[in-house]
């Protein structure tokens, strides 16, 4: 028998109204489940993590990281798109910074999760 179902059929109603009064509606489901989908990458989660205390060039993170300015490019416009990073440039130069607190706040949920 499986121990992770009910064995027999009783719905809570009052728990059942409770819980889908603070439902989320289906738009935003599907935003935070992008959200996430952009954190299921560890190297945009590294990217993120290294911007989580500054901003830093394009140049920066590919030294830090070890990869080619390319691939750190490419990831980055995913960040982007997604709204997780800014972007400014300075000259030449392309630097990127979080885009809000609420960056740092799900990478460092994540983290502490992790660690658990």
């Amino acid at each position: 028998m499986d121990n992770d179902i009910c064995t027999v059929r009783c719905i809570h109603q009052d728990a059942v109204e409770e819980a889908r009064e603070h439902l989320i509606d289906d738009q935003t489901s599907q935003a935070v489940a992008g959200i996430f989908k952009i954190f299921g990458d560890p190297t945009r989660v590294r990217i993120l993590s290294a911007l989580s205390r500054r901003e830093l060039c394009v140049c920066d993170l590919s030294v830090l990281l070890g990869m080619s300015q390319s691939a750190i490019s490419h990831q980055l416009r995913l960040l982007r798109g997604a709204n997780l990073v800014t972007f400014r440039r300075e000259g030449k130069v392309a630097y990127y910074a979080l885009a809000d607190d609420h960056v740092t706040d799900l990478l460092r949920a994540g983290a502490a999760h992790a660690r658990e």
